[in-house]
């Protein structure tokens, strides 16, 4: 079947050719509007003219996407201070976090309730997640080496594949431009917190180029309260990061370029155990986590209406762990891929995604799994087009796992322009999420093995849509309503996994920007319910309705805004007994200001939870209370 398809695509592929060689089209967006995005002067602004390519992998305005998508810019993140990309993302709809310990500790990542490894992360268009636990270590990436992210919510695993269920986060890293010049900043805060960071970039000639290098470290808090887990280590768990990125583009001509990136981000984190299975209460817990990928591509415009993208790309996730400065485990995920991208224009102001794409994960480990490598073999296909007042998009995408079978996925989006600023939506999309190494091959150890014979967990969202948004003001509301089946679970002895349960998760998404003079605001609602279908028990750490609110205003050289972050209570198991318990929810405040002392030089301030709140993401792990870091930086 793989095969016939294969061809089908193949016809379609060289009709659309002919077509895009014979007949003058509508110059379409650019394919990677990343390049081109206006970034705006102010972080609140309405992005109007913002392209965004990670919903259709074409770019297009952000206005015009079907689904529910957030594109934070540069500006937005040198304004918001904050450290990580987990502090950054926490303050969107439908997205949730809850995390071991403070900064650098493990995260995991909600989006419309899923769970976390329901979220695709991509790095530049690559994949750096383990496929071990199937979950990327968003917690070791740092926001100085980040340019854009873009937040897709929903089913899109049409577009990429496995993982997709809740979602996708695309995260960029910084570009070159304009003439070169040298970028740094330096910052120092609460529990012995320091920052520094520089970068150089740029364009000469025909090369774009971008240099960047960072390290962040912290004395951080005790990761586990031992009033709740006394047989934990109490001392204060650090934690210390290093990353670089490296970017360059080159023009050959108007219509072909060449581009390579390199990443790396290495942590150096201590934790928490509650020694349940034995050991001291002096025992020193610490991992080193390492996310690191590079790729090249060629981006060729072959006819006025035919882009063609090839990228060739490795994204790497290397965990170790030690006990006394012992290591104990050590796991290492290999993701190379190859993707051939196709991108022709037709009528109606529309275009037609056509794609390749091979991935060979590869795991290396003390743990000796029953297999250590598998292949994916995917074929995709895409069209939106505009006809008026309606707008539509269609993905189709197929995977073939060279260890379980195939998994098929679709989209079908449709929205209709009420009037020049008010637009209806709706969406039907199916996604999965392909079993993990731990869940397929994980040996025979502490009566706990991994089952060969798993299928795919396989989602089906419906979602409707209302958008109002002109030049300064931008409102969204989402009803979505997903259905995720043959969820891999343990058995009740805990001898191994089984696909039983089923997940249905539905709920509103309310987002607003407006600017209005020097005052910015931003607003997000979520009202949700996830909840096992079978015992209709909700689903651990996740709440049924969290808020955030931002308001900024702009006074000459200041710039102060307030944040207000709003969480309700969740369910979540005991850390010492493993019975379900019920968590308070919990309201912060936090403050950032910085002062432009000249067009490069700024010296900002940012407060986090101002009341001091003792509050719980997770049960019996710490929090951080009131913090402060105070930074120095110098801007391109």
């Amino acid at each position: 079947m793989l095969q016939n398809k294969s061809h089908l695509l193949l016809l379609a592929f060289t009709l659309f050719a002919v077509i895009s060689s014979t007949h003058a089209q509508t110059e379409s967006a650019p394919a990677s509007a990343v390049e081109t995005a206006p970034q705006g002067d102010n972080e609140l602004a309405v992005p109007m003219k913002i392209f965004i390519v990670t919903g259709t992998r074409i770019g297009q305005p952000l206005k015009q996407t079907l689904s529910h998508a957030t594109v934070i810019n540069q500006q937005e993140i040198q304004n918001s201070q904050a450290i990580d990309v987990p502090s950054l993302l926490k303050n969107l709809a439908g997205v949730e976090f809850y995390q071991s310990g403070g900064i650098g500790k493990q995260a995991s990542l909600f989006m419309r309730g899923t769970n976390s490894s329901h979220v695709l992360i991509l790095l530049d268009g690559v994949r750096i997640n383990s496929a071990t636990t199937g979950a990327t270590a968003i917690d070791q990436l740092m926001l100085d080496q980040i340019e854009r992210i873009e937040v897709v919510r929903g089913n899109v695993s049409s577009v990429y594949g496995s993982e997709a269920i809740g979602g996708v986060i695309q995260i960029f890293t910084k570009r070159g431009r304009g003439k070169p010049a040298l970028s740094a900043s330096v910052g120092a805060g609460s529990n012995q917190s320091r920052r520094i960071a520089t970068g150089y970039g740029g364009q000469i000639n025909d090369t774009q180029f971008n240099v960047q290098a960072s390290h962040y470290q912290t004395a951080g808090v005790s990761a586990i309260n031992p009033q709740l887990a006394p047989n934990a280590n109490p001392d204060n768990d650090g934690y210390e990061n290093t990353s670089l990125s490296a970017n360059v583009r080159h023009t050959l001509s108007a219509d072909h370029y060449l581009s390579g990136s390199l990443f790396r981000s290495k942590g150096e984190v201590e934790y928490d155990v509650t020694n349940a299975f034995g050991g001291a209460i002096t025992d020193v817990h610490t991992s080193s986590a390492t996310l690191s990928k590079f790729s090249v591509a060629s981006e060729n415009r072959l006819s006025d209406t035919w882009q063609s993208k090839l990228q060739l790309a490795q994204g790497t996730d290397n965990s170790k762990n030690f006990l006394n400065t012992v290591e104990n485990s050590s796991f290492k995920t290999i993701n190379r891929q190859i993707t051939w991208q196709n991108t022709v224009a037709v009528h109606n102001d529309g275009n037609v995604l056509l794609g390749l794409e091979k991935l060979k994960q590869q795991v290396a480990s003390d743990t000796a799994f029953t297999q250590t490598e598998r292949q994916i073999n995917s074929l995709f296909a895409g069209y939106t087009g505009n006809y008026g007042a309606h707008q539509v998009q269609t993905n189709l995408r197929q995977d073939r796992y060279s260890d379980f079978g195939k998994a098929n996925t679709g989209l079908l989006g449709y929205g209709y322009a009420i009037t020049d600023t008010l637009r209806a939506t709706a969406s039907a999309s199916t996604a999965f999420k392909a079993p993990t190494f731990n869940d397929l091959y994980y040996p025979l150890s502490f009566g706990f093995s991994g089952n060969p014979n798993l299928k795919p967990e396989r989602s089906k969202n419906r979602e409707v849509g209302l958008r109002y948004a002109n030049d300064r003001q931008h409102f969204n509301v989402v009803y979505f309503n997903n259905r995720i089946r043959d969820l891999i679970a343990s058995t009740p002895d805990f001898s191994t996994v089984v696909n039983v349960n089923t997940a249905r998760i539905n709920g509103v998404e309310l987002s607003y920007a407006g600017q209005f003079a020097n005052t910015g605001i931003k607003a997000a609602y979520t009202r949700q319910n996830p909840r096992d279908e079978l015992t209709n028990l909700p689903l651990l750490r996740r709440a049924k309705s969290f808020a955030n609110l931002n308001i900024a205003q702009q006074m000459q050289s200041w710039r102060v805004a307030g944040e207000a972050q709003h969480s309700g209570s969740r369910v979540d198991s005991d850390i010492m007994t493993f019975s379900r318990i019920t968590l308070p929810g919990y309201t912060l405040l936090n403050l950032v200001a910085d002062y432009a002392i000249n067009q490069r030089l700024k010296l900002s301030v940012r407060a986090d939870n101002l009341l001091d709140k003792d509050y719980m993401l997770a049960h019996g792990y710490n929090t951080l209370g009131r913090t402060v870091f105070i930074g120095l930086s110098s801007q391109q």
